[in-house]
């Protein structure tokens, strides 16, 4: 019998192998490096109004058909190539939040030539450092907090779309700059030990 302080977050059940292994292996883990960062964002915003697991199950064909979510490939995207990319079953098929990935791959490009990492600049905002919560039960998580909200606004003023509040609270979670899994969960104290040995 598992202990109490040994059973994985509800949200990821043992009978879906993909959705658990993204739980076990990914979810939660801070991520620095920007391109990972940035294209976090875009599958996020490609899941608005749809449930993760289907960008999930999408997640290898849209990496493949976004060029690898490469900012500059995708910054340059012709109408030729949107139209190419609108008849992939394989992603999702919504002319918004393609242009928004263009547009959101223009702004990471701009930043970055005016010297500014797109990890600093999102990472700042938890002063470069995991917040840890303490959920009891995964169903007690925000949608959205009022730093959520504070990142949400700043993006959007840089130009970024597709960055509402909840989008930006759920990047947070999964690339680990808040650690939302719950406090009996293995991953919960194993991420914090990941975090401690990456600073010593």
């Amino acid at each position: 019998m598992k202990k109490r302080d040994d059973i994985p977050c509800g949200w990821a059940a043992a009978s879906d192998t993909l959705y658990r292994s993204y739980h076990d292996q990914e979810w939660g883990v801070p991520e620095r490096d920007s391109r990972a960062l940035w294209a976090k964002f875009q599958l996020d915003a490609h899941q608005a109004g749809l449930s993760w697991i289907t960008i999930l199950r999408k997640r290898e064909t849209m990496r493949e058909e976004f060029d690898g979510f490469d900012p500059e490939s995708v910054a340059r995207w012709s109408q030729k190539r949107i139209d190419r990319a609108m008849k992939n079953p394989g992603v999702i098929r919504s002319p918004m939040k393609i242009a928004a990935t263009i547009n959101n791959a223009q702004v990471y490009l701009d930043m970055a030539e005016k010297g500014e990492d797109f990890s600093d600049y999102v990472w700042s905002f938890v002063d470069h450092k995991p917040i840890v919560n303490k959920l009891d039960h995964w169903r007690n998580v925000q949608a959205k907090t009022p730093l959520s909200e504070v990142i949400a606004k700043d993006m959007k003023k840089r130009g970024f779309k597709f960055c509402g509040p909840v989008i930006v609270y759920a990047v947070m979670q999964a690339m680990g700059m808040v650690n939302d899994h719950e406090v009996r969960c293995p991953r919960h104290k194993e991420i914090q030990k990941l975090e401690k040995a990456r600073r010593t």
